[in-house]
């Protein structure tokens, strides 16, 4: 045999895995196609690399969207804090910032890349970039190893698959792993996008393309039964929405979206979810008195952005041009409720690969969760994205990552 175990791409699963076997002894080889390790880590957060969540295990459960239960060995195996321990013994200290995300302190995801390389190097990994793989090989229902582009073959007694999902194709995330598993006879849940962008019917969104409104309460509504709800910052755009409340209630939504019940699916945002409508509409009455004498479109400054001043009188019905000391309470009543119900249809999502993270993949019934070995071939091990778990942002998804991979490199040795 060449090596004890390969590990099919070098993302934090990948190299979490490869590093952990090695460090037990383990002769390991990772095997990536791109010309670097970590592609995708690298733009993460913005650059700054989210790497986990400082929660405990309950938050930890209550984010993961896409069967939580399976991961339960893996995250018990290699939790945060275990994450951040080994971060911290490789030179990148890490802080933590508003809803427990954990970041390096330098705010680099290339220092955390730096330091799973040099994690890889000490325990003797041997690395070997722009290596593209084109099958895993079998014999008698055993990984053998695998067979390369070149028609080289690397052969081991495991093999553990961790190429990622399908979103940020350009970093190399172009589903070769789900063919390869596959071909092995293990089945795929449809790979689908999460934690992504949500596109709308209504064209007056794009007059307010760029506009972020921050503190702001919306609703998922499906045949007038509320599905999901978040608070805080979104973004408008030129196709619809996006921002941090509108990527978590993607995946909140997920089932609803491009299916038949696409048709009820609705958004109601609320902009002053603070206040309750009795609340608002004092605030209006004061604002109208300070701009007594002005018109209706010129008495909302204080309260809304320039931009959203016109489509939320466009919205209501009103007349623009009124003087605001003529507005009746029945219009101080209608205005209040579109200030507290701005609805919007959601025709769909953006593409797969705009999508922050891949929902889908190996079909978590044909792995075992204490180990992530296959049930359907021996020897064959997966970790990370690959596999049908996914989260909302906050650090989940990487915490995932880090904890299947170690997991996966750690059964390798115990196997």
């Amino acid at each position: 045999m060449d090596y004890d175990v390969i590990v099919i791409g070098g993302g934090p699963a990948g190299m979490l895995s490869a590093s952990t076997a090695a460090a037990r002894g383990l002769q390991v080889v990772l095997l990536e196609k791109n010309d670097k390790l970590g592609r995708k880590l690298f733009i993460t957060g913005k650059g700054r690399c989210n790497v986990t969540n400082n929660g405990d295990m309950d938050d930890f459960f209550d984010n993961i969207i896409t069967n939580p239960k399976f991961l339960y060995s893996a995250l018990k195996a290699f939790d945060n804090h275990g994450l951040m321990a080994l971060l911290a013994s490789l030179g990148v200290p890490t802080k933590i910032e508003r809803g427990n995300r954990v970041f390096p302190a330098s705010d680099k995801s290339s220092d955390v890349i730096k330091a799973l390389q040099k994690h890889l190097q000490v325990n003797h990994v041997d690395i070997k970039l722009q290596t593209i793989v084109k099958k895993i090989l079998v014999k008698n229902n055993r990984v053998a190893g695998v067979l390369l582009n070149s028609a080289k073959q690397i052969s081991a007694p495991k093999v553990v698959l961790s190429t990622g999902g399908m979103s940020y194709q350009q970093t190399g995330s172009t589903g070769d792993g789900y063919k390869m598993a596959r071909q092995l006879g293990h089945s795929i849940v449809e790979p689908k996008p999460a934690l992504v962008p949500l596109v709308t019917g209504e064209g007056w969104v794009k007059d307010l393309q760029g506009l972020t409104l921050k503190n702001v309460s919306i609703k998922a509504i499906v045949n007038n039964q509320i599905k999901a709800e978040q608070f805080g910052e979104m973004i408008f755009t030129h196709f619809g929405l996006s921002g941090p409340i509108i990527l978590s209630l993607s995946s909140l939504i997920k089932e609803y979206i491009n299916t038949p019940a696409n048709k009820q699916l609705r958004l109601s945002i609320d902009l002053k979810p603070a206040l309750e409508a009795e609340q608002l509409d004092a605030r209006l009455q004061r604002d109208f008195n300070k701009y007594s004498g002005k018109h209706l479109k010129n008495a909302l400054d204080d309260l809304l952005p320039q931009k959203m001043i016109a489509i939320v009188l466009r919205l209501s019905g009103l007349d623009i041009h009124k003087q605001v000391n003529q507005i009746s309470k029945k219009e101080r009543s209608i205005l209040v409720q579109t200030l507290k119900n701005i609805t919007l249809t959601i025709t769909g999502t953006r593409p797969l690969n705009e999508a922050i993270i891949t929902s889908g993949g190996i079909n978590v019934k044909e792995i075992n969760p204490s180990t992530l070995e296959s049930k359907i071939i021996k020897g064959l091990y997966f970790a990370g994205e690959i596999i049908d778990v996914d989260a909302l942002t906050g650090g989940y998804n990487l915490q995932i990552a880090f904890s299947t991979g170690y997991l996966s490199g750690l059964s390798t040795a115990k196997a």
